[in-house]
């Protein structure tokens, strides 16, 4: 099993600041060669074919002059990304929470704590983040570095256009295009593989052993959704005051009785046994039946090209808790 990509106290902080005002779609229509800066005045630039190309972030629309060459990625999810459309040569260092695909160039910078001077010291002339702790997007402006930030996804759709703005940003639109109808028909396959569980079948998503857990309205309880599961989380959020994240207990959770728990916690050291163990847990009817399922760990707090192996995942328990019944 390898690290992380985010503990689960970062898993809710970048889950929550996702609620935020969300990111536009991608926009993949190329600036003309013949610009208008804010002081009105025409430039031309040359920045290779098809650029300068402007995408929309979350710290608004970003405009890259030219095609990135030097690219550092200080989000797990952006580095998986940038490689599978085929950016990942131009990547020259990634944050030490990115390690996947194997071989990408991780770095000691960090995503949550990051200092500036290191970044700039591999002259980047894009960077991608999917956190900002205050002062990130503005410091590597100020310094003339192109910033595409993107928040955790909330939903599948999403995923997608993030995708495509860092296509377009860096020049594998058409890439980018052939990932996502590639993961649409992952996703697909994967549903439709899966046996139609009984009416009314219930599911945990533990992202921490402190009860933190995400509701339908969040991207992972989308996923779950298309296999016609319900989420026992869903009442302890409908007010939407924790954003799709709220902290259960684990009252709540004995009386709820789940018919499946997904463990998005493996790596920090929860499992099956531990759930057995865990008082008043044993009777539980996915831990007495043998329905919890051990999620790896990066695959189920990233929102990237994996997601497929995610839904796949899913779709395993469900036909095994369907084939018992």
């Amino acid at each position: 099993m390898k690290r992380s990509a985010l503990l689960p106290t970062t898993i809710l902080a970048l889950a929550l600041a996702a609620c935020g005002p969300a990111g536009g779609d991608a926009t993949t229509t190329t600036a003309p060669a013949a610009t208008t800066t804010s002081a009105g005045a025409s430039t031309t630039t040359t920045g290779g074919a098809g650029f300068p190309v402007s995408v929309e972030a979350d710290n608004g629309t970003v405009t890259i002059e030219q095609l990135p060459e030097r690219i550092v990625s200080l989000s797990s999810t952006g580095t998986e990304i940038l490689f599978a459309i085929g950016a990942g040569d131009e990547v020259v260092a990634v944050d030490d929470q990115s390690n996947y695909p194997e071989g990408v160039p991780i770095t000691d910078l960090s995503a949550f704590t990051p200092n500036i001077e290191a970044i700039l010291s591999y002259q980047p002339d894009l960077v991608v983040v999917s956190y900002d702790p205050g002062d990130l997007v503005a410091s590597l402006q100020t310094a003339d570095v192109p910033v595409i930030h993107q928040d955790a996804a909330q939903t599948v759709s999403e995923v997608y256009t993030q995708i495509e703005a860092l296509g377009t940003a860096t020049g594998h639109l058409e890439e980018a295009e052939a990932l996502n109808e590639e993961i649409e028909s992952g996703i697909a396959h994967a549903v439709a593989d899966a046996p139609a569980a009984p009416e009314g079948t219930t599911y945990y998503h533990e992202l921490d052993a402190t009860f933190y857990t995400a509701t339908s309205s969040t991207f992972f309880g989308e996923l779950y959704g298309l296999f016609g599961l319900v989420n026992i989380a869903d009442p302890a959020d409908a007010d939407g005051s924790a954003a799709g994240y709220p902290q259960l207990s684990s009252e709540f959770i004995v009386a709820a009785d789940p018919d499946l728990i997904f463990l998005a916690d493996v790596l920090y050291g929860e499992s099956a046994e531990t759930l057995a163990a865990r008082p008043g847990w044993g009777v539980l009817s996915a831990v007495a039946d043998g329905n919890v399922v051990e999620l790896d760990s990066d695959v189920a707090s990233r929102w990237g090209p994996r997601i497929v192996d995610f839904a796949e995942a899913v779709s395993a328990a469900v036909e095994a808790f369907v084939d018992e019944g």
